[in-house]
């Protein structure tokens, strides 16, 4: 079946409201078993759009939806928002429990956003809301036990804006072509999703979107996102599995994931794991991208309300350029949601739960990353629960040589820690490997090794020395291999 919704009365003049029109069309599909709403050229106002099984959405080049700003027209729906199941607004463009989905063609979906996130600063301001929505949201909510004392800013508002477009566990659903943008949260959203597709897709967000992820992957199996461009105004695409005993509840894990041949621009991050992590994030491949004026380039990040694991990632040709921090890998990140919660922020040991996060067996490889602003690299595990099993190899991380950059903080932990053109900071960690890695600061030494265990360098360079400055400081660290065999030849320090 195929149908043009102009045949069912749309019109693309921007004015007229063309919902119950889309709808029409789709549900002649649905009713016959299956079929293509065509969007020809011409801009569409709309309001939420439920999708179905057996359905492809073509968009023509020339063609946009934009979708109407009236929260009333958005009702309550499950969703899963900020890693809790939970009911919130309908996004936008909504799916659940469906098989066989496709939106494809050239055409452009907008989110319209801005009045989603003018409630967000008053929210941030600490100005109240209220709106007959979500009311009805806080009814549908009272069965949750948490969060309690929670950071989360809309959270006693219950104004829990919705994404762009979201697929809440579905089959076999493929994006090709399309442009997304201008979303009141995350822009895209796959929840408990199994065999997704994503080529070609330009995600895109004003740099000041709150909460503007480009692509967000939660708990889903069997992704792979190809060729696609993000510009946002957060993370550009995270994986995530949950939130603290809400997600280690349902214990679902996102696994067996590849992403390839993408461009990252802007965002606060390039690819980013967590910290939503606490169904476990697995079985990760990401290669021949490149990363172009983001926060952090790689960032895996988690903390001890989290539990579960992040594991077995693999990293290999990618390309960097100004970004803050190449690669952070970070299990003390301060940031919880639980305001009560100072097991954060404690630098001291503390027992070994369920909440204790893993991260292990983390590959990078072939990796250049030019005019880094904070540190070429940050890796910081726990005191009772050690990042574990890190290789790098063939490896370019050059630092800006910009006397006048102030640096920043590389990633988020218990003590701010500022860099400024510096190296690769470890601490924490059981079993790093540097094999032909070579690293140009623009002060400091271009490895710091505290608290750390079983090292082992091969051919770790840094070719620009500073006056007095080893290449290698270490404090607390036992068992480093050097290809030379001593450590002299590396010329460490202890301090």
């Amino acid at each position: 079946m195929f149908c043009n919704i102009t045949d069912f009365g749309a019109k693309g003049d921007s004015i007229t409201d063309n919902t119950e029109f889309i709808a029409s069309a789709i549900k002649r599909c649905a009713d016959s078993g299956g079929g293509t709403v065509y969007i020809p050229a011409g801009t569409y106002l709309t309001g939420p759009i439920l999708l179905v099984s057996q359905l492809t959405i073509y968009i023509e080049s020339g063609a946009k939806l934009v979708f109407k700003d009236d929260f009333s027209i958005y009702p309550p729906v499950k969703t899963r928002w900020s890693g809790y199941e939970c009911y919130g607004f309908s996004p936008l463009l909504y799916g659940n429990s469906l098989t066989n989905v496709s939106i494809l063609g050239a055409g452009r979906i907008d989110g319209h956003g801005g009045a989603w996130w003018e409630v967000h600063h008053l929210l941030r301001k600490g100005e109240e809301y209220d709106h007959p929505q979500t009311k009805k949201i806080a009814e549908l909510n009272t069965f949750l036990t948490e969060p309690k004392n929670t950071n989360l800013v809309e959270w006693s508002s219950q104004f829990l804006r919705p994404p762009l477009l979201q697929m809440y566990d579905c089959n076999s659903v493929t994006l090709d072509g399309i442009t997304l943008e201008n979303s009141p949260f995350w822009n895209t959203h796959f929840v408990y999703c199994n065999n997704v597709t994503i080529h070609n897709v330009k995600f895109k967000n004003p740099s000041d979107t709150p909460n503007g992820d480009g692509l967000d992957i939660d708990s889903c199996s069997n992704v792979r996102v190809s060729d696609c461009h993000f510009d946002v105004g957060d993370d550009c695409l995270a994986f995530k599995s949950g939130i603290n005993e809400d997600g280690r509840r349902i214990g679902k894990p996102t696994e067996n994931v590849t992403v390839t041949n993408c461009t990252m621009q802007n965002g606060h991050g390039g690819i980013v794991m967590g910290s939503e992590n606490s169904g476990g994030i697995r079985n990760i491949a990401v290669s021949n991208c490149m990363f172009i004026g983001t926060d952090r380039g790689i960032r895996i990040k988690t903390n001890r309300a989290r539990g579960s694991y992040i594991r077995d990632i693999l990293i290999n040709n990618i390309y960097m350029d100004s970004v803050l921090c190449p690669l952070a890998i970070n299990s003390f990140y301060r940031h919880g949601v639980d305001k009560n919660d100072y097991s954060l922020n404690d630098a001291t040991v503390i027992k070994v739960t369920d909440k204790t996060p893993r991260i292990e067996n983390i590959h990078v490889s072939n990796v250049t990353a030019r005019n880094c602003r904070s540190a070429a690299g940050f890796i910081y595990g726990l005191p009772e629960m050690y990042v574990k099993d890190i290789t790098l190899r063939h490896i370019l991380f050059e630092m800006t040589t910009n006397p006048d950059e102030k640096g920043g903080e590389p990633d988020m932990v218990k003590e701010p820690l500022f860099m400024a053109g510096e190296g690769v900071y470890c601490k924490y960690v059981d079993g790093i490997e540097f094999h032909r890695v070579r690293i140009e600061t623009r002060q400091g030494p271009a490895l710091h090794l505290e608290n750390v265990i079983n090292v082992e360098l091969d051919h770790l360079i840094m070719k620009s020395k500073h006056r007095n400055t080893p290449i290698v400081t270490v404090k607390d660290v036992a068992n480093v291999w050097t290809n030379q065999g001593s450590k002299e030849a590396h010329e460490f320090e202890n301090i």
